[in-house]
């Protein structure tokens, strides 16, 4: 049964069968009050093979006037929302007194409060870049900020026989939270697709890899959340717009979530 609240729907199960992205659950922008959302507009496509997300060449920065380090991101998120032009209120602000420059309109699609999650991904990145996917707070009250990380890889992290699989807790500003995080060495090839997944209670997150439990943290936020699904490249800022002859991609074959 999906239930829906206030902030959204508790349930999702997206396997990106359409020609276009449901735009009730999906914002094709990351946190895009901070710019706009044009200027943060990720590069996708729908393909066979599920979302492809990627950083080409022509890809400009991240809030080039704002963010350092350079960055640049493709990003999907299932939530959005913003206080007005020249406000503090918006979601994940990276540094102190940071203002809207372009008011967003209420997105709620996916924000479950407790529940498993699995993301299906397969990545293809370089030294330079990384891919993500989270959980984060709305922010509707500042403290609901709270991270729980399912999957972290940077791509300077990869060997022939494995890579430095992040997850855990991050606390960011919330006071009931604790910094619970680590990357550890695991045997899995990124390049092919993998389920990430979190079990997520009220007093515990247990953390899986292929079904395989990795990690338990005795702390979870206790609030919706919305999901965010990333690739992002970190450009040396001479050449802002290299890439080392890599195109940074993240391919998200599905997303299942349920309470």
């Amino acid at each position: 049964m999906t239930t829906t609240s206030a902030y959204g729907s508790d349930r999702i199960d997206e396997r990106f069968a359409s020609s276009t992205l449901d735009p009730d659950v999906w914002v094709a922008s990351y946190l895009p009050a901070w710019s706009s959302y044009a200027e943060a507009a990720a590069t996708y496509e729908l393909t066979t093979s599920g979302l492809r997300l990627s950083i080409p060449a022509e890809q400009g920065l991240w809030c080039p006037d704002r963010h350092s380090p350079p960055l640049r991101v493709s990003a999907v998120q299932t939530g959005n929302w913003s206080g007005p032009v020249g406000s503090i209120e918006g979601q994940a602000p990276f540094t102190d007194g940071l203002t809207v420059r372009e008011q967003q309109p209420v997105t709620w699609g996916y924000t479950p409060h407790f529940g498993r999650l699995e993301v299906e991904l397969s990545a293809r990145i370089g030294p330079r870049s990384m891919f993500s996917a989270w959980l984060i707070g709305l922010e509707d009250d500042p403290r609901r900020c709270g991270e729980i990380c399912m999957i972290e890889v940077f791509g300077d992290t990869l060997t022939e026989g494995g890579a430095a699989v992040g997850c855990g807790i991050k606390a960011i500003r919330d006071p009931a939270l604790t910094q619970e995080f680590s990357a550890d060495w695991r045997p899995i090839d990124t390049s092919q697709p993998h389920v990430y997944a979190v079990d997520w209670r009220a007093d515990r997150v247990e953390y899986l890899l292929d079904g395989e439990p990795i990690r338990t943290t005795f702390q979870a936020p206790d609030y919706p959340m919305q999901l965010i699904l990333g690739v992002f490249d970190f450009p040396d800022p001479a050449d802002p717009t290299g890439t080392d002859g890599e195109v940074p991609e993240l391919v998200v074959h599905r997303v299942t979530g349920h309470r």
